[in-house]
């Protein structure tokens, strides 16, 4: 069965800062491109959050689907299943559990495969969602983190 390929990347000027996400999806000859950004969050939000929503647009969720992410935030913390074990722990004491636990719920019942690709080193996809990331960063129109919080402390819960 053909895979659906999902390219992502996060940014952030000054981390934090103004932040974007870009994301490249790749299925059957087609693609689609996904941007935004935000006026004050993280990297690893804007990581995490480039494969949220690269999951959450996609139509079919039938067929396997390869994440490819330069960040070892968001691939370790999946593959080496670290986010289980903070859910577990009610992420006590960790960042961005809003995102997180957005993230468990739209994986639920995805063959996903994760790739961790090197950043800034040629990769045709991840340079282009690196250049997506970035000028949402740096565009004009940038909404609010509303689930960012600048002291760490999660007011969720």
């Amino acid at each position: 069965m053909t895979p659906i390929r999902i390219f992502t990347d996060g940014s952030a000027r000054g981390n934090p800062g103004p932040g974007g996400y870009g994301i490249v999806l790749k299925f059957n000859g087609k693609e689609k491109e996904i941007s935004g950004g935000f006026k004050l969050t993280t990297n690893n939000r804007m990581e995490l959050l480039a494969l949220i929503i690269a999951l959450e647009n996609l139509k079919s969720k039938s067929y396997p689907i390869e994440v490819y992410s330069d960040s070892k935030y968001v691939i370790d913390s999946i593959t080496k299943r670290w986010v289980d074990n903070w859910k577990l722990k009610q992420f006590k004491g960790k960042k961005n559990k809003d995102l997180w636990l957005r993230y468990l719920a739209v994986q639920n019942n995805l063959n996903l495969t994760f790739h961790w690709v090197k950043g800034h080193a040629g990769h045709p996809e991840n340079e282009r969602c690196d250049e997506l990331a970035v000028a949402a960063a740096c565009s004009n129109n940038l909404a609010e983190d509303t689930g960012y919080n600048p002291t760490g402390e999660d007011g969720l819960f």
